[in-house]
């Protein structure tokens, strides 16, 4: 995201939508080229949950992602937010974390909370300026002055300050010092609607699934695994970290 918003307008309120899943994708498929990089899945997921999208690199993951963001619009399959195909209008109850920066370097958070304020009519920049102060963020310090660490800090302070119905977060601790990451992920718990949906996708299993409820793995894009993160504990005999380097190991 820059500062350019090339005509687009702010995006509107959706109501949420009665009965259904919030997600449903079916017989999805994205090839590039001849290779499928997401082949035929099909899933839904239920508000008041916390997913965790795990898989290597490769699997397909960030196309999904991509996909249920609206950046990839060309692809086979039904994608459906909130009850609305995914496109322009379900910007409005979609917040996304993405894995990069994108912030221009001159500018302060104070820039990006007024731009958040603008474009989204469900942000709240009071919120958004109490999460920045108790990460020990300072709101007039340049973008370019910060370490990557503070700015994946920012860039949550920012998502988790939409009141949306669905949050994709795609590495969100990734550059963030391990003693950091249980602060970071209180701040997501104790920061979203308990109406809504959070889709993480994460190579650090072990320090965030104790937040999930629900797990879906994805290899060499297909659904190996989905379900309930307390069943498959109970059913496997181990956690999801070790059970993803059993099914994941080279």
């Amino acid at each position: 995201m820059s500062t350019q918003t090339n005509g687009m307008k702010p995006a509107k309120e959706i109501n949420l939508n009665q009965g259904g899943s919030l997600v449903e994708v079916k017989a999805l498929t994205k090839s590039y080229k001849s290779k499928a990089v997401l082949n035929n899945i099909s899933l839904a997921l239920e508000p008041g949950h916390i997913v965790g999208l795990l898989g290597p690199n490769g699997s397909g993951k960030t196309t999904l992602i991509k996909i249920l963001t609206g950046a990839i619009k060309d692809y086979q399959g039904n994608v459906s937010i909130n009850g609305a195909p995914v496109g322009p209008g379900t910007k409005a109850v979609v917040s996304y974390l993405p894995d990069t920066a994108y912030f221009s370097p001159w500018m302060r958070p104070t820039d990006m909370i007024s731009l958040f304020k603008d474009f989204y009519a469900d942000f709240d920049d009071k919120k958004c300026l109490d999460m920045l102060h108790r990460l020990g963020l300072s709101e007039k310090q340049r973008i370019k002055s910060m370490s990557k660490g503070m700015i994946e800090k920012f860039q949550l302070c920012l998502v988790m300050s939409r009141n949306a119905l669905f949050y994709v977060l795609d590495e969100p601790i990734g550059g963030v010092d391990p003693a950091a990451r249980d602060f970071i992920l209180d701040t997501i718990l104790t920061n979203y609607n308990e109406n809504s949906t959070i889709l993480m996708s994460t190579h650090l299993i072990s320090d965030v699934e104790r937040i999930f409820d629900t797990v879906i793995f994805l290899r060499e894009g297909e659904i190996v695994l989905q379900g309930n993160i307390d069943n498959i504990r109970e059913e496997e005999g181990k956690s999801i970290d070790q059970l993803f380097r059993e099914v994941f190991k080279c």
